[in-house]
């Protein structure tokens, strides 16, 4: 019965949500207001076919990281995600846990930098949100599972990235995000992923490992750096990293000196990359 209930309560609230509120073109004939659930799919990186089991109470016990992902695109509130974890078979995610929640009011702050890459973490450096611009300037992570969706095993275990870091750069980023990753297993010690996750770097990364035996301490914060482009070229940008009080989620947010070929390039990849989503 609850299988059935949680679907039902996924597609009411889908009906609800208006893709321009959702940040999505909302182009072409529609016979509704909300949500397609292909648009739902790509906003909580879960497949359409998902999506659809789910709703039609046919997929059970979706996952604590599906839920969250669902809670997040459909802008629930917190009363609404605690219920959507009920539904779910789960209790809902307490102060021991990685919080992985965007208040509507981060929401709506977010809404009003749609022609700025940001992208949103939580404490341990895993992915909740990337917006379009975002997906344009740093590659497209709406495929990303898992622990590919973590900047800290993408950056130890993963395939290289478009920013570019001197060997000093290097050291110093990987030496706070372990110092970031060590405080945050200290504040939330019962999140069990985090805990595979750093289980996971200590024995695949050999450099993790040292950096992590070593007691290195650190915050991964604001930054210059120089994102290599396939179609505009070299973007030197400033990465800004902010912290939200009492959520722990990082906000990082890139912006150009306005007036520079800088700023040029990020508008040009910006239009071509949302272009390319959109198409």
């Amino acid at each position: 019965m609850a299988t059935v209930e949680f679907g039902q309560a996924v597609r009411r609230w889908r009906d609800r949500v208006s893709p321009e509120a959702a940040g999505l073109p909302a182009g072409g004939h529609r016979r509704a207001t909300g949500l397609r659930r292909e648009e739902l799919a790509l906003l909580a990186g879960i497949s359409v076919d998902y999506i659809t089991r789910l709703e039609q109470g046919r997929a059970s016990h979706p996952s604590a990281q599906v839920v969250e992902a669902l809670a997040r695109a459909l802008r629930l509130s917190g009363t609404e995600r605690a219920h959507l974890f009920r539904l779910a078979g789960m209790v809902p995610p307490g102060p021991e846990t990685v919080p992985a929640y965007l208040t509507p009011s981060v929401q709506r702050l977010l809404d009003r930098l749609t022609g700025t890459p940001v992208a949103v973490y939580d404490a341990s450096w895993t992915l909740l949100l990337a917006n379009p611009p975002y997906a344009a300037l740093m590659g497209d992570p709406s495929g990303w599972r898992g622990n590919q969706r973590n900047g800290v095993w993408r950056q130890f275990l993963g395939p290289a990235g478009r920013a570019r870091y001197t060997p000093q750069d290097r050291r110093e980023l990987e030496a706070a995000l372990v110092g970031d990753l060590r405080s945050a297993a200290a504040r939330y010690p019962a999140d069990q992923r985090l805990r595979r996750l750093i289980a996971d770097l200590r024995t695949n990364s050999a450099r993790f490992a040292e950096l992590w035996e070593s007691g290195a301490v650190g915050r991964h914060e604001s930054a210059r750096k120089t994102i290599d482009h396939p179609g505009v070229g070299p973007v030197t940008l400033d990465c800004d990293v902010l912290t939200v009080a009492g959520s722990d989620l990082r906000i990082m947010v890139y912006t150009a000196e306005p007036g520079t070929d800088d700023a040029e390039r990020l508008a040009l990849l910006t239009v071509l990359g949302t272009q390319a989503l959109v198409g």
